[in-house]
């Protein structure tokens, strides 16, 4: 196999819109989705002459606390910025975002993160046919919601480890519970800075993918922009910096605007906030809030409850799920049935739907393993009659019809009122017929 001519050098850009009940910096409600447009607003999150912004206290601990469970350092010292760009969602003419002292700097989480930082988040385009015309609506709904941004190192290099590692970053979030970070209601949205190197050292350019909202068109996004480069870079041209924007339909990438640098932005402190202080004891606070994490609880359960891979990883998806489960295990403690039990009942019978109180799941498992099984000679005795009532049967399974086997069980399990043990009646049945 040919080995790859360059080395694909890749870093995300992770926005997670923080589950507060106001937006960042007024009273309005956050919870936007599907709200009537432009009914959840005022003249701050309007930007309108003379309103003055005041800041969340929520939204800033919920980024310290992300900050602390990814292993970054929280900054005592930080401030808000002003983001100068135009566009129609940007009703201010400027974003108050973070630039040079974000709330949370360098950490390590699978990847090096470089720094995590809050802002406002925009409005949104709606674009709609009015009266037969082509039109691009703003709902401001959005406008102010906080929102959270993570930045990490260039470390990266295939989109299978990306995928795994955002996944983890939204449950993450979500087991903090200060984001659904549901991608499908914008709640989480994803960038990909894009450059490739024939020796692994970092680029001099970098193309940034914009507004992706699933992980597999994430996947394909990256994917085809590393082929565009690839076919560029092997004609002997260059790769401008730039935005880009993925087409589904063509499955490639498109140009959308020249790749902007900071001093684009005129960034300068937002003097209508004032600068904010962590103490140490506060953030010590907020560290012995965050509960035990995915990775942790996953091999917790692989280790204390013997439980595999799989059955760990899908438990830990859910936290209330995962919660759920121990709660059942702490009840069932002296009982005859296993954690292991516990967890396959849940993962392939999905048996806790059907129970919302982990009582309710342990008595339903007491009545199952609580059948008296009939003995093994009443098992044998049943087989030798069964076979005698059922000798076509019998001579198809010796003829290579397997599939009768199923009926021939069934037929014990009759004779026996439902009471056989089903590994013993298969085994003892098979060992009959091959007699």
């Amino acid at each position: 196999m040919e080995e790859p001519k360059y080395i694909p050098i890749i870093g995300l850009e992770v926005h997670i819109e923080l589950s507060t009940k106001s937006k960042l910096f007024c009273r309005c409600p956050a919870d936007h989705f599907a709200k009537k447009p432009n009914t959840q607003v005022c003249p701050t999150c309007l930007g309108l002459p003379g309103a003055l912004p005041y800041t969340n206290k929520e939204a800033v601990n919920s980024v310290i606390k992300f900050g602390l469970a990814l292993g970054c350092k929280v900054n005592n010292f930080s401030k808000f910025d002003r983001k100068h760009y135009f566009y129609p969602d940007l009703p201010k003419g400027y974003q108050i975002s973070q630039y040079d002292l974000p709330i949370c700097g360098g950490g390590k989480f699978q990847v090096g993160i470089r720094r995590i930082h809050l802002e406002e988040d925009t409005g949104k385009l709606v674009h709609e046919t009015v009266d037969g015309v082509k039109s691009s609506l703003i709902d401001f709904n959005r406008s102010s919601v906080p929102l959270m941004e993570m930045v990490t190192e260039p470390e990266f290099h295939d989109t299978e480890s990306i995928i795994s590692f955002l996944k983890e970053i939204q449950l993450v979030a979500r087991y903090l519970e200060i984001s659904n970070a549901d991608m499908e209601k914008g709640s989480m949205r994803l960038e990909a800075n894009i450059s490739l190197s024939p020796d692994g050292a970092l680029p001099s350019y970098k193309v940034e993918i914009k507004n992706i909202n699933s992980f597999r068109f994430l996947d394909k996004a990256i994917e085809a922009e590393m082929d565009r480069q690839e076919k560029l870079l092997l004609k002997g041209e260059k790769v401008v910096q730039e935005t880009r924007g993925y087409d589904e339909v063509k499955q490639t990438t498109f140009s959308q605007r020249t790749k902007e640098e900071a001093n684009d932005y005129r960034y300068f402190p937002e003097p209508d906030l004032p600068p904010m202080d962590f103490p140490d004891s506060l953030i010590t606070e907020l560290k012995a809030q965050i509960p035990e994490l995915p990775e942790a609880k996953t091999i917790r359960f692989i280790t204390d409850y013997k439980l595999p891979n799989d059955f760990a990883e899908i438990l830990v998806s859910d936290r209330k799920r995962a919660d759920y489960f121990e709660e059942v295990v702490s009840l069932g403690k002296g009982q005859k049935f296993s954690a292991k039990t516990i967890a396959d009942l849940m993962v392939n019978k999905k048996m806790d739907e059907n129970y919302p109180e982990p009582p309710g799941f342990v008595r339903k498992i007491l009545e199952l393993t609580s059948v008296e099984y009939s003995s093994q000679p009443e098992t044998e005795i049943a087989i030798i009659e069964v076979k005698a009532e059922n000798q076509r049967a019998v001579d198809d399974y010796k003829n290579g019809k397997g599939e009768v086997v199923g009926f021939l069980i069934g037929m014990v399990q009759k004779k026996l009122k439902g009471k056989g043990n089903p590994n013993m009646v298969r085994e003892k049945l098979l060992e009959s017929l091959q007699k």
